[in-house]
């Protein structure tokens, strides 16, 4: 709230608002984005960084005497609102500027009448157009406020204009002398759109007990106007946040095969849930929602348009809408493949020559990494930069022991897991799947690690780890083989742990389940010294890099870090008002989270999709999503520590750092991984324990409680009775569930993203679909004689088409790259966090810690010892540092999941 105070000689400045008591009883925190903020600018020599009360020595101004204020609101020119509108509403807007009658600002008292009880009446002025820069249009007004009104708490705003407007900021000074900013950066709709008046609060941070008095009935209404009533289809200029199953995905009118199950609801397709959109239904599908060109969220949730033309949501958007048809243009061919090795080189070396079409022309100054105007300046040119692998080590791929060194160091750090019991088995039913005993047996195993130990004492030496995709690939294994152009096998991957540390691969086993017509098949590969077993080796990798490249995308990403923040933001804006501090500490980690869902939805995970036309499972992507949803998420399990410890990673230990005991003590993303951890938790419990002295507060806080009885029982609704859902009933046990929403939003979210390119932008190395079977299974013939002959054709044959590999090259360059205006974990604060000297100074610590870690990650990648990350042509692993240059860098970790 606004409580300036009078300037003297020897204080601060201050601007007056308020003729009772200067001091407030109630905690404040700052925040900076959509939810308005006060914040104090410089004034001459003066370096206002909070907003707090002194002592008035002296004062020449009359105390009984109304205070004149004047008020500048910032508009911001963007791209596609208010400013750059033509037509008729553009010149009726420009009347309304005429006549003064622009904006219509109503300042809200924090308290309500002593006399009456009643709300006292706003103080309403109308702001006219003033000057223009080239960023900002100013409008003006001025307000006399008297001494009775007391602390402003809010202030209300109608847009009079016919388009809508993205309001920067509000300023308020007094004699010239004082500035007090309340920043808001949120679209502001039409009141033509829609009559309800827009409150910005101020920046103090209220727990629900706390609301001063006048605000108490604006703070549930704004929670209720963003619930909406869940009906109707929802209007662009809604800030509306409700629930929905994605029931989106398909599109049944267009074709009956693309109909997709509804995930989400049910027993057999649980899910997370998305935004509601409220479309209307399909004809063929009543249970699916049409799809159409742009999908709603929630206004100011969309990527902002005053961002530049950089900004990697803008850019995803372009190689979608441009790039992806033209090089299905260039190469007419959907199933060819690459006819040998040099071929995929000159995707680095020459490029691949786009046909000239509308709107691909200005792709060369948006993504002009990817695409390039060759020497004549006819042409467009996709060409790819080599990534930092193949830069380092063009052979590295086909390396074992890089091979091994991804499992902990690589795009995918999140599968690999301790074998814990020998032989393996299956846990799948034996009469739908046949004999659940693995084929790999103690004797392979033993022959492998060269009678250096048993399989027993490996195992009690915990020694041995896998990649396990049996289970859950296999149940879909006859249904993906139906599909053109690709196969599946259920598969395991044994590693042995040497002594210095590294992983060696011993066994491959891939499986198909028996059917009415064929019995069970398996059979395991191992590394061989004859020619015909080194490439059989070869291409059961390629098969396994095919498995991991599919876990990673569908589950590892966008389940556990996409999907399943998405509840936790639709939650926090319908139960957490925007003065409440948890959802000022939560904001930033949603930046832009659900627009890049919705585009998802869109293009990446929809029928006919990037995933679906890209990887093994093909339509059958988001159902093998579903199941691992069903049986593998827990949100206890998503806490860096419980992950580790349920894939029997690391043990608990009180003695060691982070109270944890790393079962392969040279596991990167596991040891930078804990650092990063560590730190955020204790910055989210020096906040938290800013405003929460005991359990009693968590426990009488309405709000919090229903955000996360809502985040259980309608975001996650689909397992809102399982037995493992933290309680919210202590500063403790909010401060885990705060830090592991922050850690998934951020870390998690960086460690599976960023190094996308790094190690996918060479796809052999992460072969995206494996399009051919084993030449062994079933002895076929004509197959086996084909790779007999040919062998390094049989393996790109089973490589991605030339279609699938650069498209998804070309998509994985633009997800692995920072913005230039990206926000990072511990950067530059939000601005109103600085007004608060303990939650200032517990920024600064966190910021200075995350310093500190970048220093450890260069120190252990410039190690010897460690051989995980450092060795001859190794990339180094930078996935945990927490800031990264613009580009594609495999480093940096943005605050939210905003590609």
């Amino acid at each position: 709230m606004l409580k300036p105070n009078l300037l003297t000689a020897n204080s601060a400045p201050f601007l007056f608002f308020s003729h009772g008591s200067l001091l407030s009883s109630h905690r404040s925190s700052p925040f900076r984005l959509r939810p308005a903020t006060v914040k104090l600018q410089k004034i001459g020599k003066h370096d206002c960084i909070r907003c707090a009360s002194g002592k008035v020595q002296s004062s020449s101004v009359d105390r009984d005497a109304p205070i004149g204020l004047r008020a500048v609101v910032a508009v911001k020119m963007t791209v596609g609102g208010l400013l750059s509108n033509l037509g008729p509403s553009r010149a009726l807007d420009d009347t309304t500027d005429l006549f003064g009658k622009s904006l219509l600002l109503e300042l809200l008292a924090a308290e309500v009448d002593p006399k009456t009880g009643q709300e006292k009446a706003t103080i309403q002025a109308y702001a006219h157009k003033g000057s223009q820069d080239i960023d900002d249009i100013k409008y003006e007004c001025d307000f006399t406020i008297p001494k009775s009104f007391g602390e402003i708490g809010a202030v209300l705003v109608t847009n009079e204009h016919h388009n809508e407007m993205f309001l920067k900021d509000i300023t308020f000074s007094s004699d010239d002398t004082t500035t007090l900013t309340i920043s808001c950066n949120s679209w502001v709709h039409s009141k033509s759109d829609n009559p309800e008046k827009r409150i910005f609060f101020t920046n103090k941070s209220y727990l629900p007990a706390q609301t001063p008095s006048g605000l108490r009935r604006s703070r549930s209404k704004e929670l209720e106007i963003k619930r909406g009533d869940g009906q109707g289809e929802r209007k662009d200029f809604e800030r509306i946040y409700d629930y929905d199953v994605y029931n989106d995905l398909g599109d049944p009118d267009a074709d009956e095969d693309k109909a997709r199950p509804v995930l989400g609801g049910s027993k057999k397709y649980p899910y997370p849930r998305r935004c509601r959109t409220g479309r209307p239904r399909t004809q063929k599908d009543p249970l699916s929602e049409t799809r159409s060109s742009s999908m709603y969220v929630p206004r100011d949730e969309a990527f902002s348009e005053v961002k530049s033309l950089q900004f990697s949501g803008k850019t995803l958007r372009s190689v979608l809408h441009a790039v992806i048809p033209s090089i299905q243009t260039a190469l007419i061919e959907s199933n060819l493949g690459f006819p040998y090795f040099t071929a995929i080189d000159k995707l680095y070396d020459e490029g691949l020559t786009l046909p000239k079409q509308e709107g691909l022309g200005l792709l060369q100054s948006i993504i002009p990494r990817l695409v390039k105007v060759i020497s004549d300046g006819t042409d467009d040119v996709l060409k790819f930069e080599p990534p930092a692998m193949i830069e380092k080590d063009k052979f590295s791929w086909l390396r074992d022991e890089e091979f091994s060194r991804q499992t902990l160091a690589g795009v995918n750090p999140y599968a690999i897991q301790l074998v814990t019991e020998f032989p393996l088995k299956s846990k799948l039913d034996p009469q739908v799947y046949g004999p659940p005993e693995s084929a790999i047996n103690v004797e392979m195993i033993e022959e492998e690690i060269g009678g250096f130990m048993t399989v027993k004492e490996a195992l009690k030496q915990k020694r041995l780890f896998m990649l396990d995709y049996h289970d859950l690939f296999l149940p879909f294994v006859h249904k993906v083989e139906e599909l053109e152009g690709t196969t599946l096998y259920g598969s395991r991957t044994i590693f042995f742990l040497t002594n210095n540390g590294t992983l060696r691969p011993l066994a491959i086993e891939l499986t198909r389940p028996a059917s009415p017509l064929k019995p069970q098949w398996k059979q395991v590969f191992m590394p061989c010294w004859d020619a015909t077993g080194a490439w059989l080796w070869k291409l059961a990798k390629a098969h396994v890099g095919a498995h991991d490249s599919g876990y990673h995308e569908l589950i590892t990403h966008w389940l556990r870090t996409h999907a399943c923040v998405e509840p936790y933001i639709i939650a926090a804006n319908r139960q957490l008002n925007a003065m409440h501090p948890i959802y000022r500490l939560l904001h930033p980690h949603f930046r832009y989270t659900m627009e890049i869902n919705s585009l998802a939805r869109q293009f990446l995970i929809s029928a006919a999709g990037i995933i679906e036309s890209s990887f093994s499972p093909l339509k059958y992507s988001m159902e093998i999503s579903s199941v691992a949803y069903d049986q593998f998420w827990r949100f206890d399990m998503e806490a860096l520590p419980a992950d580790l410890i349920r894939r029997g990673m690391a043990v608990e230990d009180p003695i060691a750092e982070h109270g944890l005991r790393l079962t392969i003590e040279d596991y990167p993303f596991a040891t930078d991984g804990l650092l990063i951890w560590s730190a955020i938790k204790q910055w989210i419990q020096d906040y938290v324990s800013h405003y929460y002295l005991d359990s009693s507060h968590v426990l009488e806080d309405y709000e919090l409680q229903e955000f996360w009885n809502e985040v259980r029982t309608k975001g996650h609704g689909d397992k809102k009775d399982e037995p493992w859902w933290p309680k919210m009933d202590s500063p403790e046990n909010l401060i885990h569930i705060l830090t592991t929403i922050t850690w998934v939003a951020s870390a998690h979210h960086a460690a599976v993203n960023f190094g996308q390119y790094q190690y996918g932008g060479y796809f052999p190395n992460r072969p995206t679909i494996a399009r051919i079977k084993m030449p062994v299974e079933d002895l076929q013939e004509d197959e086996f004689i084909k790779f007999l002959e040919k062998p390094e054709v049989a393996l790109l044959r089973c490589f991605p088409s030339q279609i699938q590999a650069t498209v998804v090259m070309a998509v994985l360059d633009v997800l692995s790259s920072h913005s230039p205006d990206e926000e990072y974990l511990g950067g530059e604060p939000e601005l109103p966090w600085v007004h608060d000297p303990i939650i200032k100074a517990a920024y600064e610590r966190f910021n200075g810690r995350l310093k500190e870690i970048e220093g450890i990650i260069d120190e252990r990648n410039a190690d010897p010892k460690l051989k995980n990350r450092f060795g001859a042509g190794t990339v180094p692993y930078e996935s945990m540092k927490p800031f990264s240059e613009p580009g594609v860098t495999g480093m940096g970790i943005p605050n939210s999941i905003s590609i």
